[in-house]
């Protein structure tokens, strides 16, 4: 640990804008893969369709198809609305 706290200082010493820009470049790497924005859109992208039903006239026999576009049926969102 001292051999990086010293050669952290010597960089900071000779090239501090290297060693800044190389900080940022770090930080924007690393960011993505600890946000928690990154969890939740990929949590609302998985509960959202890639492709939207036809709307289907319900005949009475077809149990999985909602009878009315807007019958609650299918992913619960509340999650989301917690946010």
């Amino acid at each position: 640990m001292a051999g990086v706290v010293g050669f952290l200082k010597n960089a900071w010493n000779k090239e501090p804008v290297i060693l800044v820009s190389c900080a940022i470049g770090l930080v924007g790497v690393v960011l993505p893969f600890v946000s928690p924005l990154t969890k939740y859109s990929g949590m609302i992208n998985c509960a959202v369709p890639l492709n939207y039903p036809v709307p289907v006239r319900d005949d009475g026999n077809m149990p999985d198809i909602p009878a009315h576009p807007s019958e609650p049926k299918g992913n619960n969102l509340d999650w989301l609305k917690n946010l």
